[in-house]
């Protein structure tokens, strides 16, 4: 529950994530390409295909939990869906299983996570905002000014 044991994992990690399933796909089939095909007729056009990669971001985009459309009724519900945390999906926790100790408020929260913006419901304290001067560091730790 301690924010210092927990990594935030940022949108642009988990697509790069994506990218490199993509590019090691895309790098066999090329491997694949350049042993069955004439040494004299290789070209970069017939060996590389870029199908891999963007079917891996387009998963990602349209399968994730994590994916969704962004809020934008205004510009304040376009900063907070931005700015949210969330504690499920992949590398995560499931709703059934996470306890009171996990939703429950810590003090390792003060200045880096809103304890009131918060759902209603079964997400209630897995899903929440980052503070107002709060922001994730190249290691994916919360810091506070």
């Amino acid at each position: 529950d301690h924010f210092g044991n927990r990594r935030i994992r940022t949108v642009g990690e988990l697509i790069q994530n994506q990218i490199r399933v993509g590019l090691s796909r895309m790098e066999r089939v090329v491997r694949e390409r350049m042993t069955t095909q004439d040494v004299e007729a290789i070209t970069p056009q017939t060996l590389i295909n870029i199908r891999p990669v963007v079917a891996a971001i387009k998963e990602f985009f349209g399968t994730s939990q994590l994916s969704q459309f962004m809020d934008q009724n205004n510009p304040l519900s376009g900063l907070t869906h931005k700015r949210r945390l969330n504690a499920l999906g992949p590398g995560g926790l499931s709703r059934e299983r996470a306890g009171l100790e996990v939703r429950d408020v810590h003090p390792s929260h003060y200045g880096r996570m809103c304890p009131i913006e918060t759902p209603e419901g079964p997400n209630i304290g897995l899903i929440g905002s980052l503070a107002v001067y709060a922001r994730v560091n190249p290691f994916g730790f919360i810091e506070t000014p």
